[in-house]
């Protein structure tokens, strides 16, 4: 086969696969899931790991980019004189493939992060936090505090970690968490 005329099958079936994955993601455009046999269940593409769910470095678009950029950037090198030979071309088109695919993954996985990242607080990066108490705790029973994190204000069950009452609108620290019921002294 002719070398230019790989590197133009390489870059329509890439463009082609990429358009497949984008119609058929997540069961095609119905939404439905794809199924291998009756109690086979769905297989998951690449060898994710790294706490993204459906996307990978071995994912469908990035296997087409890699695959399309093999074939543009193969066209271009050999029709460029100094790069014509196959076993220059051949190579820099290599190269390039891998390069756009890891810069579509890596824009990707930026996307992803951001769009999949939670605004949910973390309980460990409380401890040492102000917060106001809204209830009475009263002397080893329960209350209920009002603290902020990330911007977002959140309530819960408090007991104390001294003796005695803490009323309303007293200023307390967080030193413990266990189970959902916070444990605060004095500030």
């Amino acid at each position: 086969m002719d070398l230019p005329l790989f590197y133009l099958v390489c870059l329509g079936a890439g463009f082609v696969f990429a358009l497949a994955s984008a119609l058929f993601a997540e069961g095609g455009p119905g939404g439905h899931d794809l199924h291998a046999g009756p109690h086979l269940g769905h297989a998951e593409a690449g060898l994710g790991g790294h706490g993204m769910p459906g996307f990978s470095p071995l994912s469908p678009t990035t296997i087409a980019s890699f695959i399309a950029a093999f074939g543009g950037f193969g066209l271009i090198f050999s029709r460029v004189e100094a790069t014509s030979h196959a076993w220059i071309s051949l190579p820099l088109a290599v190269l390039g493939g891998f390069l756009t695919a890891a810069a579509v993954f890596w824009i990707f996985s930026k996307i992803f992060r951001a769009t999949q990242s939670s605004s949910e607080g973390r309980v460990g990066d409380l401890f040492g936090e102000i917060a106001t108490v809204i209830t009475p705790i009263s002397d080893g029973g329960v209350g209920e505090i009002a603290y902020e994190q990330g911007g977002t204000r959140y309530t819960g069950c408090a007991r104390t970690e001294e003796s005695g009452i803490v009323p309303s609108g007293t200023k307390v620290r967080i030193v413990r968490v266990v189970g959902s019921q916070f444990y605060v002294i004095k500030d």
